[in-house]
């Protein structure tokens, strides 16, 4: 007979982790018929256990939990052990006690020391191909969290690796996919492969009929006036595009702001929440086009009344251009102070020699438009017009002294005081020298003194002449010399109506062809260059500066009668002899 040990008598352990089981011990000395007795209880025995495969997902129960195994009962003939690791939470803290129910997967049923092969693990990672799968059939949303960047897109942590096509992460081209590291994203399965282990997600997915969804509600409630919050999506030179719910706007960047138009990135940034009106709307082409300035009372409606010609006014400055400085003297008006109208005297070539951006600044206001919107400030007018005084401290007829600064074809510019020049025209430079250049008497550079001839304080303009220091030698020459003198000169140079003599130094008188010779013109007398020759003066204007010579005079004694006579007759003083024979001839 065999001895059957009763099932109470089963430690308590053993028991709680075996309801199931017999515990049967025969003994095959006392019967002959014991063999046949003790398969029927092996079979016995084994029908008791769970009839379980290799592969398989099962729950099992927690028995023991030590430093470094988790030992779990599922019904088999022996117990698995798990390392504990599999059974870690984030912090690394067990998350199993004694007679939990964990699933867990059965990779072997028996191992070398008896223990059959288990792995919550795996058996996680099973159920979760199993609920991904089914959210592919199902359509329905998974949520997984960036890994890494790959090649061709993501890794994605859905309980599984899981790939995130580039081209399916947003609706729009995202450059930078390592900014994704991290963040959880809402995702549907598109392709799923679990014999090959391949997951394919898809965010454009999603993202494409939530906005159909949202762009489908925008449109029923859109009209032209209606003011809405939007979330800046995208930001170009030309404005910024807001997210309507689903349909994007274009906020121009003339509708930012009622003031100068800047780059829309100084207003606004990606992902901010602005409140916009809509200005217009083609439901047709699903066009809308937004305003921002437009929520705010227009700064320029009563400019006039608050910016009066004159008044003096505080601002900072924005914005610098070849052509002067903007100032903002509030939110939406913008003031231009122009290059000219920076300093009385320093010669500005560019606003950032004198004023940056950001510094405050004190202008006074020149003129106001409302229709052009433009306001014209002027920064020197805060300061005293130094050319105002400069008629009461440089008199005309006065003298200074000043440094060469430039020399031009027709004069030179003397520095007077710092920023103010003065103009010594070329023909107040010397009396006597026909000067092709000022730099035959002066050099850049070179401190002179000369004589002030006329101040304009309104244009600016200060008249010096260098020649007016010394004494004019037409004058002496004039003073000393009378009509019928007989003088020597050297032939300067011969042109086709006379030669020009040189009387003196800087000084020159002409004889004209009628005045060479009595008897036959210009052939019988035949002048040379440089040839030191006798004539009478016939011919004195003071005021031209003109002297008129001739040779023939001098062949007769009743001349100056003659003259004095045809003179008194003509009653021309302006008709010289030299004229009078040209006629005739």
């Amino acid at each position: 007979m065999a001895n059957v040990e009763d099932v109470d008598k089963v430690d308590p352990a053993e028991k709680a982790g075996r309801p199931n089981h017999m515990t049967i011990m025969v003994d095959r000395a006392d019967d002959d018929g014991a063999d046949e007795d003790y398969e029927q209880l092996l079979k016995l025995y084994e029908g008791s256990f769970r009839n379980i495969a290799e592969g398989e997902v099962i729950s099992g129960t927690v028995l023991k939990v030590s430093s470094s195994d988790v030992v779990v009962d599922v019904g088999y003939k022996s117990e698995g052990v798990i390392a504990i690791q599999e059974f870690f939470d984030e912090n690394g803290e067990c998350i199993v006690h004694p007679g939990d129910t964990v699933d867990v997967l059965l990779e072997r049923t028996e191992d070398r020391d008896g223990h059959i092969v288990l792995s919550r693990e795996k058996a996680e990672k099973m159920k979760i191909w199993d609920e991904v799968e089914k959210a592919y059939e199902d359509q329905k949303v998974v949520i997984g969290r960036v890994i890494e960047r790959i090649k061709g897109g993501l890794a994605v942590d859905i309980g599984v690796r899981a790939f995130l096509p580039g081209s399916q992460v947003d609706v729009r081209p995202v450059r930078n996919l390592d900014a994704l590291r991290g963040e959880e994203l809402r995702m549907r399965v598109i392709k799923v492969n679990k014999k090959r282990g391949n997951i394919v997600l898809s965010r454009k997915a999603l993202l494409e009929e939530e906005n159909a969804e949202k762009k489908q509600r925008t449109l029923e409630t859109l009209e032209e006036g209606k003011v809405l919050r939007g979330i800046v999506k995208n930001i170009t030179d030309y404005g910024a595009f807001i997210d309507l719910g689903g349909l994007d706007g274009l906020l121009h960047v003339t509708d930012m702001s009622w003031g100068r138009a800047a780059h829309p990135s100084e207003q606004f940034k990606v992902n901010d929440e602005v409140d916009i009106v809509v200005l217009k709307f083609d439901r047709t082409s699903e066009r809308v086009s937004l305003g921002y300035k437009q929520l705010h009372p227009d700064p320029w409606t009563d400019v006039e009344e608050r910016y009066a010609v004159g008044q003096r006014l505080s601002g900072k400055v924005v914005s610098l251009t070849d052509y002067g400085a903007f100032v903002e003297l509030e939110p939406g008006v913008e003031g231009l102070i122009h290059v000219s109208e920076m300093s009385w005297s320093k010669r500005i070539k560019h606003p950032s020699k004198l004023i940056d951006v950001g510094d405050a600044v004190e202008s006074m206001v020149l003129g106001v438009d409302p229709q052009a919107r433009r306001i014209s400030l002027g920064l020197k007018q805060i300061e005293s017009n130094p050319w105002q005084q400069l008629a009461e401290k440089y008199p005309i007829g006065s003298r200074l002294v000043g440094t060469i600064r430039n020399l031009t074809e027709f004069g030179a510019f003397v520095e007077v005081e710092e920023g103010i020049d003065g103009l010594i025209h070329i023909s107040d430079i010397s009396w006597s020298k026909r000067l092709k250049h000022p730099s035959e008497v002066v050099k850049k550079g070179e401190e002179i003194e000369a004589m002030v001839l006329s101040v304009d304080p309104d244009n600016q303009r200060l008249s010096l002449g260098l020649k007016q220091l010394s004494t004019d030698i037409w004058d002496e020459f004039f003073e000393n010399h009378k009509v019928g003198t007989v003088v020597e000169g050297k032939v300067a140079r011969i042109t086709n109506f006379g030669a020009f003599v040189e009387l003196a130094e800087g000084i020159e008188g002409l004889i004209h062809v009628s005045e060479f010779d009595d008897e036959g013109g210009r052939d019988k007398v035949e002048l040379k260059v440089d040839e030191v020759t006798s004539m009478k003066i016939i011919k004195l204007s003071p005021e031209e500066r003109k002297i008129g010579l001739s040779i023939r005079a001098l062949k007769s004694d009743d001349y100056e009668a003659d003259w004095e006579s045809y003179d008194s007759s003509s009653g021309s003083p302006e008709v010289t002899l030299g004229d009078h024979f040209k006629n005739q001839t």
